[in-house]
């Protein structure tokens, strides 16, 4: 083990072209996955943060929010279902907002809410007044600014802000029901809901009851005309979720395979050449067990260093990457990058293992 690292430290040029392809891979790793958990927290943060398990739509809304309405009279039914104990009223209008002093328009997603979601104080004293997803800050949102919302230029007052509460890549706004409802009235007065009308529902069971046995007698109960699912069904539900995070994770399978391949090409190549080397070693009693160990020894010091300047890659990227791109740097998704690529290379390394089995301590000596 000490020769191993004694020729890392000595000869490290050798092995220069294996770290720089790995490190390009390590930037590429974390940019993917940051790219992964920031479309998805900016697509589901606002659902992911509601209270209870349970989120009823209108049955024909196929779970779109933006599409479900569930009247009074409906929601009076859910409260009644036995295992049913709190619901409240959610409803969402997606607009273009004009902040002071900036000639861009922001995308945001007005939420008007019975029920605080995770993170989210009670709804505002006033009408007129939200809570603003801290994302806003990339369009330059400040404390105590008023926002202009939809054609009609709808103010709203920025009066605290929240955080993950974005719904599909659109800056989450957290104000009363009727905020929503006067937003919604300006913006598109051709659907203007009854009093007591939501989109959907956010339910949360008694202690012990099955969340699933309850939709399911909620659904009932309304004679059809909900559709009650968990929420982390309703998550799963948004349009393109899963198939963004399947092609995601297909690249980034890949690129950790890519990895294996750089691996185990360069160590066939080093193993080739260092034949005679290993044939001295095994010569004077070393086994093809501690030959191989250097091996992955060295296939590991050199994914752990090109890691750590890969990550330094990625950090400097995403400081230059417009803040409005969702990109997320997370220490999770670092380790799952550091684990996969150790793991990958040792596979990767482990491919010269029959050389080194094979060499004949003789030819040392011919």
């Amino acid at each position: 083990m000490k020769v191993a690292l004694l020729e890392l430290r000595r000869r490290p040029w050798r092995f220069a072209p294996a770290v720089v392809a790995l490190v390009l891979l390590t930037a590429l790793l974390l940019t993917l996955g940051g790219l992964l958990d920031g479309l998805y927290d900016g697509f589901t943060g606002a659902l992911r943060a509601q209270p209870g398990a349970l989120v009823t739509y209108a049955a024909d809304a196929k779970l779109s929010v933006l599409r479900s309405r569930i009247d009074a009279a409906t929601t009076a039914q859910v409260e009644r279902v036995p295992g049913v104990e709190q619901v409240g009223g959610l409803g969402t209008v997606l607009l273009g907002a004009k902040v002071p002093g900036q000639s861009t328009e922001a995308s945001v997603a007005l939420f008007g809410y019975q029920r605080a979601p995770r993170g989210v104080p009670a709804p505002p004293e006033a009408i007129g007044q939200v809570y603003a997803d801290t994302s806003l800050t990339a369009y330059g949102v400040k404390t105590g600014d008023t926002l202009l919302l939809g054609p009609k230029r709808y103010p709203v007052s920025v009066v605290g802000w929240v955080s993950d509460t974005n719904f599909v890549l659109q800056g989450g706004l957290w104000g009363t029901v009727d905020t929503w409802r006067e937003a919604l009235g300006s913006a598109r007065p051709d659907q203007v809901l009854a009093p007591g009308t939501y989109q959907v529902l956010t339910v949360s069971t008694t202690a012990g009851a099955d969340p699933t046995r309850v939709a399911a007698a909620i659904d009932a109960a309304t004679g059809g005309k909900t559709q009650t699912v968990t929420r982390s069904f309703a998550v799963d539900s948004l349009p393109g979720i899963k198939q963004q995070r399947s092609t995601f994770n297909a690249i980034i399978d890949t690129t950790f395979f890519v990895a294996a391949l750089v691996v185990a090409l360069f160590f066939v190549l080093l193993t080739i050449e260092r034949l005679g080397m290993y044939a001295v070693f095994k010569a004077i009693g070393a086994s093809s067990g501690q030959l191989f160990g250097q091996v992955v020894l060295q296939a590991v010091v050199i994914t752990v260093v090109s890691f750590v300047l890969g990550a330094l890659l990625a950090l400097a990227v995403a400081s230059v990457i417009p803040p409005q791109v969702p990109l997320q740097l997370s220490a999770g998704r670092a380790i799952e990058v550091v684990v996969g690529l150790v793991v990958m290379s040792t596979l990767g390394s482990a491919i010269s293992l029959r050389r080194v089995v094979r060499i004949d301590p003789a030819t040392a000596i011919s």
